[in-house]
């Protein structure tokens, strides 16, 4: 499980860098719901380690406020951006 939120968690950070080199805003959008998707399965990875006490509460909260505040964050930008997304952009 901890290779996996390794894994998971690291992707996101490739993903960002990925997504400000987005050739469109419709492939900044597409790169960064790649990353939500990381960002969910980080989420995912969280819980269990938690639910299986491989992770403290005190670790697993400070942790969790983080990626809850990075989902919203990233949720907000690609809702924004598709708002202000014109035709043929």
């Amino acid at each position: 499980m901890s290779k996996q939120i390794l894994r998971s968690g690291t992707a996101i950070g490739a993903l960002v860098r990925e997504a400000q080199q987005g050739e469109s805003r419709a492939d900044f959008i597409h790169k960064l719901a790649i990353f939500l998707k990381e960002a969910n399965e980080t989420d995912y990875w969280l819980d269990l380690l938690h639910d299986t006490k491989y992770l403290t509460t005190k670790q697993y909260q400070s942790i969790k406020t983080d990626i809850v505040e990075l989902l919203k964050l990233l949720t907000r930008i690609i809702k924004n951006t598709k708002n202000n997304l014109k035709p043929n952009q």
